[in-house]
């Protein structure tokens, strides 16, 4: 098949057993799976054949067909013998790589009938099963019921109507026992493959399946690294980079999954930019203007698409647009513009942006997976559409060689396409294109209604021949690529629907694939409440009556009592049905059927506690669900608001911790973590005679809380109110982080300072920090780098400008201008702050302390202008000239005081403020 897996695999076994799987090994590759289910050994495994050891096993005897085949393995594994004289077929050593090999059959067969295709040429229900059981219709059905039922993990259920399971279970079977995890090491990856297959099966992610995949990449990875690089396998570290990449964005760890796509481009010297050139996009356009592309080239391919290269591929459909252009046209020889302001390298700016050459299927991959980190990274709008659409349009428009490549590209694109009015139809006409072919590709035939059995016929064409490829070449990316299985990809089609409106195809497509929860929802978000309860009632109660045949589906309310056993999915019905009615007793009946292992179920009551501000039951909810799944971040973010709430600020702390540990660009969590630490005493020690004091705070939780907010800052870097915490924190430490108390309020007027002016200001802080600049050792000294520097670029750019009637404001800066020796500017602020006071309407016939308060601005006025009227200017075109700042100093002195008499004189004479007036100006006369 050309899977690197098995390169791996074949480079590991001894000589003697190569030669003896080499028949084996090559009808996996080749994708002649039913030669290996039909070998001998494999034929006693199942139970259609018999050996002593096995005589006595029948499936009557066991709960499961599962255990059924894991008891039988057992005993033919321990049927073995030490002696080396006998032949190597009949050796532990062959059995156990066989039954490996069998299982790898099993699982590509499970992949070949419900992702990628062709039909599988043999009914597995008829090779894997007992002969009894797959003539029954009836024992045959509840059998793979059973099988399907035996997937729910946490419980979270698996699909039911999965297609072919006894495959995937076969594979799973063999892959966990003891002897084979033992003596056959490559186990491990294909036990990874198989629980992220199972993973992907359930409706959600589950913890205990998700521990169970990273523990087997850990282990992969190091059996990997472990190897001379001489014997491993081409490119053998590139697919595992790629796996574990699409692992990683399934699970939402998207910066892991670039880290891996980074590595796996460096070890490929794959190059590629995503950049800006020069064409049209519509028919019309006149005026090239810059459109967005990602050129790329791989290690050792030219620098021209070769001409005749052909493969097959599915088919794309044309845009058939009266305004798009099918592809951007690029301006001949324009000047490239790149997006990060670099130079491109030599071998991509030589590139034809219209002609690109082909890139090798691993490079695609890399592609394809970096368009899915970015859609899973980034809010679901138009500037994350417009980022993505240019890796899948390179892997179209390079024409991959690789099928199911090709196909993954196609889906891309059509997702992206689905937002836009003028591609909207394209993209669904080329999701419906594929969901037809993958359903005609795994099954060989268009699909059955569910129900009625009446046969869906294709909206499309069924694909041509040229459309089509072998096994060998669908399987070979399929775990990188993570594609979608069919049923999948039917669901998403039919959430499409839903989005433009055809809300009867979206029903139809959900009914016949059995996804009640999701039709469900699908009429509760249209404000069809009642139909979606009676959806979900159906599959969790019987009819009222208790009588279901003769009920009313459309009018029958499902009343009854609760049927039994519940179904695979009824934690998560109960839920849906507790947040349609708002009733907590929905979420913990889905607790108790889930056997308290539905996390989602607490989380739910935890959501409709914390709404109640229910905070302590909310709390507890939430302990219960990070039990089950403690990798979840929403779940511990809403815990630690709860504990917040409860004024449970140490648990607050632990509980946004974690969220910071699993998502480090959380902005939210960073600054309610903050606000948590704010509340903790430090930690203080005491000294050898046991006296304790302040002196001795060995980790002040202020300074945490200063460095969380500073975090939450440079993520959220235009939200003012976590730079107001900044601000306040920073100004009350000890000693003030000063040049965090610069940087914040700088950022809070550039975002402030339209809207708010002058009220954005601290100027209580501002005034600190002008005196601690001016108090420090060395003098206030602008010209070198340093606080300095900082706090006077502050004033003179950000704050002077959008001061207006603040007196506080000018006399701080009057405060600074003067130790800065520039009177002309200090003096200037002072009869600011004066104007500002004056300037108020009816201030003399106000409270007396607003009279003390312009006494007292008047008087500094006055001692400003005795002290700084004299002195020579040193600033502007008169600096060094010998002239003073104010050589009528003590006219205006006069004036000043004057003019508040003047007017106070009816209201305040007589009072402590006016004789200060009078004795200031007497002493202004005698100075003459």
């Amino acid at each position: 098949m050309g899977d690197v897996f098995l390169e791996y695999f074949r480079s590991a076994l001894p000589e003697e057993l190569a030669s003896v799987l080499g028949d084996t090994l090559k009808a996996v590759e080749s994708g002649d799976f039913l030669t290996v289910l039909q070998k001998p050994e494999v034929q006693i495994l199942l139970g259609h054949q018999h050996d002593d050891s096995t005589r006595s096993a029948h499936l009557k005897d066991f709960p499961s067909w599962s255990d059924y085949i894991s008891h039988r393995l057992g005993l033919i594994l321990s049927n073995g013998s030490g002696d080396t004289s006998v032949p190597i077929e009949e050796t532990p050593a062959y059995r156990q790589n066989l039954f490996f090999l069998a299982a790898v059959a099993a699982l590509y067969a499970f992949l070949q009938s419900s992702v990628t295709g062709p039909p599988l040429p043999f009914t597995s229900a008829e090779v894997l099963l007992p002969e009894d059981v797959a003539s029954s219709t009836t024992a045959l059905s509840k059998l793979k019921a059973d099988l399907v039922a035996s997937l729910s993990t946490d419980g979270v259920a698996a699909y039911t109507l999965t297609p072919n399971v006894e495959l995937l279970c076969l594979a799973e079977t063999i892959l966990v026992s003891p002897p084979i995890q033992k003596y056959v090491e490559h186990s491990f990856w294909a036990r990874l493959r198989v629980n992220f297959i199972h993973q992907r099966l359930l409706s959600e992610p589950t913890p205990s399946l998700q521990k169970a995949i990273y523990d087997d990449l850990a282990t992969v990875e190091r059996m990997i690294l472990s190897r001379s690089r001489e014997n491993e396998a081409k490119d053998l570290h590139v697919h595992f980079l790629l796996e574990r990449a699409a692992i990683h964005t399934h699970h939402g760890f998207d910066k892991k999954a670039r880290a891996d796509l980074d590595q796996a481009t460096s070890e490929r010297a794959f190059e590629f930019a995503l950049t800006g050139m020069m064409g049209k996009r519509t028919k019309f356009q006149q005026k090239d203007t810059s459109q967005l592309l990602v050129l790329a080239r791989s290690a050792g391919s030219d620098t021209t698409a070769a001409p005749g290269e052909t493969a097959s591929k599915p088919k794309a459909l044309d845009l058939n647009d009266d305004t798009l252009h099918e592809s951007i046209s690029f301006t001949k020889s324009a000047p490239t513009e790149i997006q990060n302001e670099s130079s491109l390298p030599t071998s991509l700016a030589s590139l034809d942006p219209e002609n690109q050459p082909k890139l090798d299927p691993l490079d695609s991959v890399i592609l394809l997976e970096l368009a899915s980190s970015i859609t899973n990274t980034n809010p679901a709008d138009g500037i994350t559409r417009e980022e993505t659409i240019p890796y899948a349009t390179r892997v179209l428009e390079g024409g991959s060689s690789n099928w199911q490549v090709y196909t993954q590209a196609l889906l891309v694109r059509s997702r992206i396409e689905g937002y836009k009015s003028r591609t909207m139809e394209r993209g669904l006409l080329q999701l419906q294109a594929l969901v037809d072919q993958v359903i005609a590709d795994t099954s060989g035939q268009a699909t059955t209604d569910a129900e009625t059995g009446v046969q869906v016929t294709s909206f499309l064409p069924k694909a041509q021949e040229g459309e089509s490829a072998p096994v060998n070449e669908r399987l070979r990316y399929v775990f990188s690529l993570c594609s979608p299985s069919r049923w999948e990809l039917e669901a998403e089609l039919a959430s499409r629907w839903v989005s433009l409106g055809g809300l009867r195809t979206a029903l139809e497509i959900y009914e016949r694939l059995q996804m009640w929860a999701e039709a469900a929802l699908c009429y509760a978000a249209t404000d069809k409440e009642d139909k979606a309860k009676r959806i979900i009632r159906r599959q969790l109660f019987h009819a009222t009556n208790g009588d279901d045949q003769a009920a009313d589906i459309d009018e029958e309310k499902w009343e009854g009592a609760e049927r039994d056993p519940p179904p695979g999915e009824a934690p998560r019905l109960y839920c849906i049905l507790g947040d349609i009615d708002q009733d907590i007793a929905m979420y913990k009946k889905a607790w108790e059927v889930s056997g308290k292992r539905y996390g989602r179920a607490q989380r739910s009551m935890g959501q409709r506690h914390f709404s109640r501000k229910e905070y302590a039951e909310a709390a507890e909810a939430y302990e219960l669900s990070l039990k089950i799944n403690s990798l979840n971040h929403p779940a511990w973010f809403a815990l630690g608001c709860a504990y917040l709430e409860l004024l449970r600020f140490k648990d607050a702390v632990e509980a946004f911790s974690r969220c910071v540990q699993l998502d480090d660009q959380d902005a939210e969590a960073w600054s309610n973590l903050a606000a948590a630490l704010l509340h903790l005493r430090p930690k203080i020690s005491s000294n050898e005679d046991g006296e304790v004091s302040e002196a001795q705070v060995t980790n002040h939780p202020r300074t945490d809380a200063l460095k969380a907010f500073k975090r939450a800052a440079a993520l959220k870097h235009d939200n003012y109110r976590i730079w107001s915490n900044v601000l306040a924190v920073a100004g009350s430490t000890k000693p003030p982080s000063w040049p965090d108390v610069v940087n914040a309020q700088r950022r809070i007027c550039e975002i402030r300072g339209e809207t708010d002016g002058e009220l954005c200001i601290d100027d209580e802080l501002l005034e600190l920090l002008v005196r601690h600049v001016v108090q420090t050792d060395g003098g206030f000294d602008i010209s070198k780098p340093g606080l300095p520097r900082l706090v006077n670029e502050l004033v003179e750019k950000h704050i002077k400008p959008l001061i207006t009637v603040s007196p506080a404001l000018w006399t701080t800066l009057s405060t600074l201008y003067m130790h800065s020796n520039r009177p002309s500017s200090a003096l200037e602020c002072h009869e600011k702050a004066w104007r500002a006071v004056t300037s108020q309407p009816n201030w003399e016939s106000r409270t007396e302390k607003e009279w003390d308060g312009v006494v007292q601005q008047t008087v500094d006025l006055v001692d400003a202008y005795e002290t700084l009227g004299p002195r020579e200017r040193t600033e502007g075109l008169a600096a060094g000239s010998g002239e003073l700042v104010a050589k009528d100093w003590k006219f205006k002195a006069r004036s000043a005081v004057r003019s508040v008499m003047g007017k106070a004189k009816e209201a305040w004479e007589d009072s402590a403020g006016w004789e200060k007036l009078k004795e200031r100006l007497d002493e202004l006369k005698n100075s003459e």
